[in-house]
């Protein structure tokens, strides 16, 4: 994969899109994605963001880390510029037509079950038991 090729993927995925190449913003059912890419080093990254970081609490960032692991299979949630972020990272060459549009899908997927599922696909690892994180005495 290189930039021309992601752009031409980006370009049937979204609704809009603009930007230039390895800098892309587009939009997928009113939801805000950002491309980045950098060829010299073979690295991308798909990111939407979700929720401000102030309007977090303790609890529910030990529900993310859980669903890292459990649920959010390709992508990830995480914390930057004080913003909670859907995010898909992978090295560019190596990534297929197939795990760029999967990626836009677990990322979209993501950002919307936050707050219910935080889950990226149907599947979640078996023997998995939710259990409402706590906040441990000092």
């Amino acid at each position: 994969m290189n930039n021309e090729s992601l752009e031409k993927i980006l370009y049937v995925l979204a609704d809009s899109i603009q930007g230039s190449p390895g800098n892309w913003r587009f939009k997928i059912n009113e939801r805000i994605f950002f491309c980045l890419t950098d060829e010299n080093h073979n690295r991308m990254r798909i990111i939407t963001p979700i929720i401000a970081e102030e309007n977090l609490f303790f609890p529910e960032l030990m529900t993310l880390l859980s669903a890292n692991f459990h649920t959010a299979l390709d992508v990830k949630y995480a914390l930057s510029d004080k913003i909670l972020w859907s995010v898909f990272i992978h090295p560019l060459k190596e990534l297929s037509k197939v795990q760029v549009v999967d990626a836009v899908q677990q990322v979209y997927a993501a950002a919307e079950t936050y707050g219910t599922t935080y889950s990226s696909t149907n599947l979640i690892f078996p023997n998995v038991k939710k259990e409402e994180p706590t906040l441990k005495k000092q």
